[in-house]
């Protein structure tokens, strides 16, 4: 074998490496990432069912229920237009109260309440994360406008 095909040859197995390292990184940190999901969507089956994603929205006013441990809370997450239940047993936030933006990471139970792991709220009185707000926007830009009636 010359020179030249065996460089050839190393060049070739070099970026067959590089491509196989690539994909299984990719792969990985696919199988990794938490996407987001509104309320909406989790009601209209968009969301996993077997696996970890993100619930943003409002928590709904009158909506939160607390257990005689202490721990377990109960509540409901809204975009304006839909409402999924959450429960969550550990400690919230201390910004977490009711009317606020809250991102909630957990799994989607049998009985469709959101089991949440974590939850996150926001840090002050006009922060709002990312994902909550364009939830929230796109909720306001599928409901149906109502005029009020004339003459």
């Amino acid at each position: 074998m010359k020179a030249r095909h065996k460089r050839m040859m190393f060049v070739v197995v070099g970026l067959t490496g590089v491509a196989a390292a690539a994909a299984l990184i990719l792969g990985a940190m696919q199988s990794n990432i938490n996407h987001f999901f509104s309320p909406t969507e989790v009601a209209g089956n968009q969301a996993p069912k077997d696996r970890t994603f993100r619930l943003g929205g409002l928590v709904e006013e009158g909506s939160i229920e607390r257990e005689d441990d202490g721990l377990t809370v109960y509540f409901n997450v809204t975009d304006n237009a839909e409402v999924v239940r959450v429960t969550y047993t550990g400690i919230l936030p201390n910004l977490f109260q009711e009317g606020q933006g809250v991102v909630a990471q957990g799994k989607l139970g049998e009985n469709g309440v959101f089991m949440a792991d974590e939850v996150l709220a926001k840090h002050d009185e006009t922060y709002m994360p990312p994902e909550v707000a364009e939830a929230l926007e796109k909720a306001a830009a599928q409901q149906p406008t109502t005029t009020q009636g004339g003459i």
